[in-house]
């Protein structure tokens, strides 16, 4: 793909964007617009505008990234990305926008009169939305580096700017229009290129995905280092390299690898023989065919990972601060239980596309696996399978679907943070104070994505998701299904199992330790730091029975009586 048409698919896309954008700051006049859209979106309305910021980097190019890798043992994701939902529809949608609330915060304090459970639910959110914000922006910068050749970081910073534009002209009424658009677009940007080249697939063997040979190169296949890395080679390969490997300078030279790990420093230049074994970057298991079919199989203790991503991803979705606020926007319960089943339909036919890129990429983009960009599958592989302008086209399609992803779920938590921010942070509330938050919360996620490293966009994402679930999902649960609740048991549940999960998220993103329980524990926390944060929050709240809210029969009944029994001022 050219620079011209990257940077077109991109130009379009953001153009679009600020014009509809640009329609909602027409309607956007009152506080109530900026936080919630004066909570009129009806449900389909708003089930595409929550699917369009929850199809984050991590759905559009961090999965098929992860099929490609890892195997089809990485269908967790869209499995739990949507299974959430169905928690969501059960225990939460309708009884939180019958709270009244404007965030999550607002909740905090409404259900447990606390200023201090309020101000621990803003340092969660806050946190929460940056760890997941970052990604985006990094993703945002990965994208554009692909295709245009452009630094990271521009992408990144170009991203957040249209971002911090769009929410401070009109803040939640006018990310709803962008956001409905933009989850339509991603759908038909994953959908048209992974159907046609699906049709042309189809008869042809796929001998990376079957039996027990490893991928190989089908075809006599230079390969350009873009980054320093280390590299696992089976056996001895004989390859043409130009720059440096293993420390040493080579000019055109027929090199001979030995089985083991070389390190490739970037620019280097190879050249592999068809039929040559796919060297595998470190992070990437060198998996035969059969062994990446099968489930099962990632990481040393594949059973505890596999559980540690079904208790992150299906109960991380309940808290979400950018998913939980869309429900405020709903004009009362019933609208807000349509919408989270809507957004159950939406999201199941958007992922059936990504896994379809990860699965050809193993036998047509078989190199990602050794330059460790295993994330850009999706942005390479259509001009590869395809060619030609159609090629172009399709991949100038793929890169304006993953860019809106990018910018949609980028607008979705700077809304939701800058909601907090604006309380809790600034102290003042407003339509000033929640532009100048959303600038900021934008601002610090950019700087962010400057800092983190080389890690799967995937996988920062199932973090963001385990510490959410550890700590404003027990909140939510036992805030609303549980009258003993106490203050002081849900600040030791957000600390508890909130401090858990994000320690563990802290040394997971170091890389220590890379291997054994170790590893395992860190990477995936939720299966132990979920039970901590629920276990201490109900403990605790025992303990202290005596905290339990005087009003909370008033509460309760707010919560779970339909609003057609209760007196207008009671369905605000």
């Amino acid at each position: 793909m050219n620079v011209v048409s990257g940077g077109a698919a991109v130009t379009l896309v953001i153009v679009g964007t600020l014009v509809i954008g640009a329609y909602g700051l027409r309607v956007s006049r009152t506080t109530s617009d900026f936080y919630v859209a004066s909570r009129t979106v009806p449900p389909i309305w708003n089930a595409a505008a929550i699917c369009g910021e929850y199809l984050s980097a991590a759905s559009f190019l961090g999965i098929a990234g992860l099929v490609l890798a890892f195997g089809v043992d990485m269908l967790w994701y869209p499995a739990g990305f949507t299974a959430g939902y169905v928690l969501q529809l059960a225990l939460v949608a309708a009884p939180l926008r019958r709270s009244g609330a404007y965030t999550l915060p607002d909740f905090a304090e409404w259900r447990l009169e606390s200023q201090a459970v309020r101000r621990l639910a803003s340092v969660m959110v806050i946190g929460i939305g940056w760890l997941y914000m970052t990604p985006q922006l990094k993703g945002a910068g990965l994208t554009l580096a692909t295709v245009t050749g452009l630094p990271v970081w521009a992408g990144a910073g170009l991203t957040a700017a249209v971002v911090a534009v769009n929410v401070i002209a009109g803040g939640m009424r006018s990310i709803t229009f962008v956001q409905a658009f933009q989850f339509w677009f991603k759908l038909t940007a994953v959908a048209v290129p992974a159907i046609l080249m699906l049709l042309l697939f189809r008869g042809a063997t796929a001998p990376g995905l079957t039996g027990t040979q490893p991928p190989v190169f089908h075809d006599r296949t230079s390969v350009t280092v873009g980054g320093t890395v280390s590299a696992t080679v089976a056996g001895p390969v004989t390859v043409a390299v130009t720059g440096v490997v293993d420390g040493h300078g080579y000019d055109r030279a027929v090199l001979t690898l030995g089985g083991g790990v070389h390190r490739i420093s970037a620019g280097t230049r190879m050249t592999f023989p068809a039929g040559a074994e796919v060297p595998h970057a470190v992070s990437i298991p060198a998996t035969t065919g059969a062994r990446w079919a099968a489930p099962l199989q990632e990481g040393d203790h594949p059973l505890y990972v596999a559980y540690g991503l079904i208790v992150a991803l299906f109960l991380g979705v309940m808290g979400l601060p950018h998913v939980a606020v869309r429900f405020y926007t709903s004009p009362n319960a019933r609208a807000a239980r349509r919408t989270s089943a809507a957004v159950i339909g939406l999201l199941g036919l958007f992922y059936l596309f990504p896994p379809v890129y990860g699965a050809l990429g193993r036998t047509f983009t078989p190199e990602l696996l050794l330059t460790g960009r295993t994330d850009t599958v999706a942005l390479v592989l259509p001009g590869r399978l395809v060619g030609g302008t159609a090629g172009t086209l399709l991949t100038a399609l793929v890169t304006g679907g993953a860019f809106a992803a990018f910018l949609a779920a980028s607008s979705g938590l700077t809304v939701a943070m800058a909601g907090v921010i604006s309380q809790d942070v600034l102290l003042r509330g407003g339509v000033r104070s929640f532009r100048l938050a959303a600038g900021l919360a934008a601002a610090v996620a950019f700087a962010g994505s400057l800092a983190i490293g080389d890690i799967s966009l995937a996988t920062v994402v199932q973090m963001a998701f385990a510490t959410t679930a550890s700590s404003l999902c027990p909140l939510l649960v036992l805030g609303i299904w549980w009258r003993r609740l106490t203050a002081p048991g849900a600040a030791a549940g957000l600390i508890c199992g909130g401090g858990a999960a994000l320690t563990a998220v802290l040394f997971a993103v170091s890389g220590r330790p890379r291997t054994g329980w170790g590893h395992a524990l860190l990477a995936y926390p939720a299966a132990w730091t979920v039970p901590l944060g629920f276990a201490t929050t109900i403990g605790v709240s025992l303990l202290t029975r005596r905290s339990v809210p005087a009003g909370v029969g008033r509460m309760m009944a707010r919560l779970h009586t339909p609003e057609v029994l209760l007196r207008p001022a009671e369905t605000r």
